[in-house]
């Protein structure tokens, strides 16, 4: 199942919606089953396993939307917490960061982990935001974000795959010189507009744990990231089992997992987005999420 938020028109109040399967790019509001939550935050945290299984089937006589006709937004357009980012998780990306900046991307003998503050995500189509002046090297990267469905205390490795409510696409957009600069990387991942997300969420049932997905990024037509979310160097289980030793990760929690080899600072030599640039990240299984820098 796949759950989107939109708007009906721009600066209309933010709906929630189920895409149609019978009727690719179609979607019937929330409101067609009876159902009301304030927003996918709430749909995540209070919708019982029976309102869930409801939106599988549309109800008789409903009329779908055509996507193309709404205005898109981030599925979780504010998340109630910072997202949680793992760094260098796969180990080419690993490679290639540290011949951009060995001292911020150097040997890391446990999983890293930071935050980006997220005051509104961006959604599919939106623009990413250029800061001229403040940022000289912006860059992408494509990521799993995976969405708790349950407050997390102490997990189990081996029960991680319970707590997942779904999955979507998220574009860890980084200032690159303002990430190594600080010698800290919330700065320069947590701008204003700094977070994509999109274009929907789909849920943990339509995937096979652990994901083995896909994740493909292009910048004007020409392939940039080509890998596969099993290079993961520290897998989902192993994030959920350790942060939970000691923290409680609540639900709708949004946790991006890294991303593959081929980000701009990667390139020989670096290759960062200009104005105009349009990136597409795609995830197998989910979709496409895309932004030009405005």
């Amino acid at each position: 199942m796949k759950l989107y938020t939109f708007r009906r028109a721009p600066g209309a109040a933010d709906e929630l919606g189920v895409g149609c399967a019978e009727k690719p790019g179609f979607l019937y509001p929330l409101e067609c089953f009876g159902l009301h939550f304030h927003d996918m935050t709430d749909l995540i945290r209070t919708a019982s396993p029976e309102q869930l299984a409801a939106l599988r089937t549309p109800p008789a006589g409903a009329e779908p939307l055509p996507f193309a006709a709404l205005t898109a937004r981030a599925p979780i357009p504010r998340p109630a917490q910072d997202v949680l980012c793992l760094g260098i998780n796969y180990s080419a990306h690993h490679t290639e960061a540290g011949r951009f900046d060995k001292d911020a991307f150097g040997d890391r003998p446990q999983a890293i982990y930071f935050s980006k503050r997220v005051t509104e995500a961006t959604g599919d189509g939106d623009p990413i935001p250029r800061y001229e002046g403040l940022v000289d090297s912006l860059d992408y990267e494509n990521e799993l974000a995976v969405i708790l469905g349950r407050d997390a205390w102490q997990v189990r490795a081996e029960d991680a795959a319970q707590y997942i409510f779904g999955y979507t696409i998220l574009n860890d957009v980084s200032a690159r010189n303002l990430q190594t600069g600080h010698k800290q990387w919330y700065f320069g991942k947590s701008l204003d507009g700094f977070t994509p997300m999109g274009p929907c969420i789909v849920t943990a049932d339509e995937i096979a744990y652990p994901p083995a997905l896909a994740v493909r990024t292009t910048v004007n037509g020409e392939l940039r990231q080509d890998g596969n979310t099993r290079q993961f160097i520290t897998d989902i289980a192993h994030v959920l089992a350790e942060l939970t030793q000691g923290m409680t990760l609540k639900a709708g929690t949004v946790i991006a997992t890294g991303t593959p080899a081929g980000v701009g600072m990667g390139m020989q030599p670096p290759c960062f987005l200009e104005r105009g640039d349009t990136v597409i990240c795609e995830i197998e299984g989910i979709g496409t999420l895309t932004n030009t820098v405005g």
